[in-house]
């Protein structure tokens, strides 16, 4: 599992257009450690993985799945996630959306009278 979340996180990072080095400064976690997880020779811990979601813009809850600390709800999806990741539209653009979408979740709640959930956005 652990050689499938590095696979995983390497090919995020790749994704995002980020060398190891500026996930790294993201992050606060050394270059080689997350070479090591990456290579699959490393367990990260939950703290771990939610700093290296946070910097590639993901959802927590993706890599921890993919870690084995969780297990995958089959109803999920990552909308907040997939618009962060979308390389077509601008930084503000994606602000904006999230804002939106964030504001329909909570006005849905208040007239079902529901808690909102509020995914974090990395």
């Amino acid at each position: 599992m652990t050689a499938d979340l590095g696979e995983f996180i390497r090919d995020q990072r790749r994704t995002a257009r980020l060398s190891l080095r500026k996930l790294s400064e993201l992050t606060g976690i050394s270059n080689p450690y997350l070479s090591q997880i990456e290579r699959g020779l490393r367990e990260p811990s939950a703290k771990i993985l939610q700093a290296i979601a946070n910097g590639l813009r993901i959802s927590a809850e993706t890599l921890y799945v993919r870690a084995g600390i969780l297990e995958q709800r089959v109803d999920e999806q990552d909308l907040e996630g997939d618009i962060l990741r979308d390389p077509t539209i601008s930084e503000r653009q994606k602000q904006a959306l999230l804002d939106i979408y964030r504001s329909f979740q909570r006005e849905r709640a208040e007239e079902t009278g529901a808690d909102a959930e509020q995914p974090s956005a990395g």
